[in-house]
């Protein structure tokens, strides 16, 4: 099974259009910068997502597109709340923290909303083929990505969550590179909630 595996990977590498090998290195770029809290996450992230809007419409991704564009929108709005100046932070820029409680829940809650209400659109509006799943990741992921825009640690707990089931999903849909370049996501994800705790702690 191993061995399909990395024949289907050197299949897949081979089939690779210049558009998913760009769309795949930003990503990774993007993540990495995002695991130094570095403010460059953001545009470098903006090329990599709207590629990926494209390639998921072909793969009838349909939700991963929506995600995509989302994240377009909230690159947008990251890339400024990141450099604009905040008046509760000492260096005058938005500081790495903790949610609170209450706010954890919050997010749970609206995470769990936006996956039954993409399954019901996906099932019943749409011709994918793995609505629940694809449903599942999308909301994961919307919900990382606003908590990146707050510089929140809890959001590569969301990131990891979403990457490790994604893995086997674009295994299933043929796309094994992106699945390649989803298992990078996890082990940057891993770090870089080591690393953003590290810092949230020392701001406490």
């Amino acid at each position: 099974m191993l061995n399909d595996f990395f024949l289907l990977l050197l299949d897949n590498i081979r089939q690779t259009t210049w558009i998913e090998a760009i769309a795949a290195v930003t990503g990774v770029v993007s993540i990495w910068l995002g695991r130094k809290a570095n403010v460059l996450i953001f545009p470098v992230g903006i090329v990599s997502v709207l590629l990926y809007v494209y390639i998921c419409y072909n793969a009838r991704l349909y939700a991963d597109m929506g995600v995509n564009f989302v994240y377009f929108v909230m690159s947008i709005y990251g890339w400024d709340n990141w450099i604009r100046p905040h008046k509760e932070s000492k260096s005058d820029r938005l500081p790495i923290t903790f949610q609170g409680g209450k706010q954890r829940w919050i997010s749970i809650g609206l995470a769990l909303l936006m996956f039954v209400a993409l399954t019901f659109l996906l099932s019943h509006c749409t011709d994918s083929d793995v609505p629940v799943i694809d449903a599942f990741t999308t909301a994961l992921c919307m919900m990382a990505m606003y908590l990146t825009t707050q510089k929140k640690v809890e959001n590569w707990i969301y990131y990891i969550i979403a990457d490790f089931i994604s893995i086997p999903l674009y295994v299933y849909k043929g796309l094994v590179f992106t699945s390649l370049q989803y298992s990078i996501f996890l082990i940057i994800a891993i770090i870089a909630l080591k690393s953003w705790r590290k810092e949230a702690l020392r701001h406490d």
